[in-house]
């Protein structure tokens, strides 16, 4: 009794004599007080309790997006470094550097100190490299992931602005790496300048006036390099971070998509804890993408400026090529032909011109793309489960359509080098580019379509009959049969679980009253479309509870 009546005055007395709390061997460490003086002020303690126990799924095709942050990372890390170093003068002067090669030759001051990075500073090339790797696995990353969440329709409500904002990345960084790629004035970089000012000036009207304002007078000018310097590692870098940070705080508060399973419905998510599981191995991921990049700036020569040469407005390097991100503008302007026309006094060169705007036109038709199948499908609701591509042909189709595009038009890129390695007529390859431009993403959406709806029948043909097993069983009247093996409750429900969405219909013409219904041209235009979409040649119907009951009753096919 009295031990008891202690431990409830120690428990309404939590300090003792001392004035000390009273569990705690001493006076708490100095990190403790920091802890608890910040968290007064702060509110540390509540927020971290509230969300770093956050669960987050797993899934193998998630790591894309951890590779864009980490490599974006790396590159301003790297950035970081460079900038320490690089010059980005247009300003002439004679090399007389450690490089003997280049020894005598003219040259803008920014190459010079390029070539003074690469083999004078310690670990300058190889820093270089890195930072180059980064920002063409960056983009491929971005491009990667965005594919994901395509395919997956993870872009649905709620997150439509998250897509929008993963397509700005995608854009800036298309952007980004041009500048960057611009600044080290060798032949390879002053071509794709060269390209650009082309492209700018074929812009009726205006285009002459933006190339004298952006190159500062007639090509190539000394400003164009010391202009693109801020905007490559301030303007842009800065603009991408707050939209990183945007994105992710977005993909925290939304929480993350899951693939259907049992357990998992449009309320929970399964899966690990932010902390302490899933930051531990995304930090372990980070070190393991930073070390490949590092092995692959080692091992790998990229963009050996020193071995290209300074750019000289007179002379065009043989084989120019853009980094990859780039290749599918260059491809439109490469096979368009050579049109051009004079309205009023000015020449209007279509044959630049329309690739030039076809480019951001392909790419907006990306970013708008959630909100076209949000109003054809009518749906409002919000979206945590991701489809298996297949329950989605037509998007899927399209997906593929437009990567076999991107695909056509970096072979329309490279064409010369198409030629040169494989011995080909360089028109050959341009004709070909020209009519697979609209055939090939075509004949690509046909087989998609037609590759999804042989998936869904044969989930449909597995979900109802299990299993193939390879036994061949002789029934008693002599028929041959192969047993099937039945299917567990969980794959038959990640078969099953997906929607079947009914396609949206105008409805009759004429209410119940005989009265014409006021029908628009957008009600006609999204039946079409849903009927295209979801409509009885997009989509197998998935069995149903009674087909199974009477497939394993022995009423169906064998099994």
């Amino acid at each position: 009794m009295s031990g008891r009546s202690e431990r409830s005055r120690s428990a309404q007395q939590p300090y003792g004599k001392d004035g000390e709390p009273r569990g705690r061997p001493g006076k708490p460490g100095r990190g403790e007080r920091l802890a608890d003086w910040a968290d007064g002020r702060l509110g540390i303690n509540t927020l971290a309790k509230a969300q770093m126990r956050k669960i987050f799924p797993d899934h193998w095709s998630f790591m894309f997006g951890e590779i864009c942050l980490y490599s974006f990372l790396i590159l301003i890390l790297t950035g970081i470094y460079l900038t320490l170093f690089f010059e980005p003068s247009g300003v002439e002067v004679v090399y007389d550097g450690s490089y003997v090669p280049l020894k005598g030759i003219t040259m803008t001051r920014a190459y010079e100190s390029t070539v003074d990075i690469s083999m004078e500073v310690r670990g300058g090339l190889l820093i270089r490299q890195i930072h180059h790797w980064a920002a063409l696995v960056f983009v491929a990353g971005m491009l990667v992931h965005m594919m994901r969440v395509f395919f997956t329709g993870a872009f649905r409500k709620p997150r439509e602005i998250n897509w929008l904002f993963g397509w700005t990345l995608l854009m800036l960084g298309l952007i980004t790496g041009l500048t960057g790629y611009s600044l080290p004035d060798d032949m390879l970089s002053g071509t794709g300048i060269r390209f650009a000012q082309g492209a700018i000036l074929s812009i009726p009207v205006v285009g002459t006036y933006l190339a004298m304002f952006l190159f500062g007078g007639e090509f190539p000018g000394h400003d164009i390099i010391s202009r693109l310097y801020p905007i490559h590692v301030l303007l842009l870098p800065g603009i991408m971070l707050g939209i990183v940070v945007a994105h992710l705080i977005l993909v925290f508060y939304h929480k993350h998509t899951q693939f259907a399973g049992p357990g998992r419905t449009e309320k929970n998510v399964v899966g690990a804890p932010f902390l302490p599981i899933y930051i531990a191995k995304a930090g372990g991921f980070f070190f393991l993408v930073f070390g490949v990049l590092a092995i692959m700036g080692a091992v790998a020569t990229i963009n050996p400026v020193f071995a290209i040469g300074p750019y000289r407005p007179d002379l065009v390097s043989t084989g120019a090529q853009p980094d990859w991100y780039l290749g599918f503008s260059e491809g439109l302007i490469r096979v368009m032909p050579s049109w051009e026309i004079n309205i009023a006094g000015h020449t209007a060169e279509l044959g630049v011109f329309i690739p030039f705007m076809l480019f951001p036109l392909i790419m907006a038709a990306i970013a708008v793309y959630p909100f076209v199948e949000a109003w054809v499908t009518g749906d409002k609701r919000e979206h945590h489960i991701a489809d298996r591509p297949r329950n989605a042909p037509v998007r899927t189709g399209i997906g593929v359509a437009w990567l076999t595009l991107y695909g056509v038009l970096m072979i329309g890129g490279g064409n010369d080098l198409w030629a040169t390695h494989f011995r080909l007529s360089i028109n050959a390859i341009t004709w070909f580019v020209r009519i697979a431009v609209f055939v090939a993403p075509a004949l690509a959406f046909f087989v998609t379509h037609r590759f999804c709806l042989g998936l869904q029948r044969r989930d449909r043909e597995k979900a109802l009959h299990g299993r193939e097993s390879g036994l061949i069983k002789r029934l008693p009247h002599g028929e041959y049969v192969e047993v099937h093996e039945p299917l567990t409750q969980a794959e038959l429900y990640t078969l099953t679980a997906h929607e079947q969405i009914t396609p949206y219909e105008v409805g009759p013409l004429v209410d119940e009253h005989g009265v014409a219904r006021p029908v628009t041209r957008g009600m006609r235009l999204r039946a079409r479309l849903a009927k295209a979409m979801y409509g009885p040649g997009a989509q197998v119907a998935k069995p149903t509870a009674e087909e199974y009951l009477q497939v394993h009753r022995g009423e169906g096919t064998h099994h």
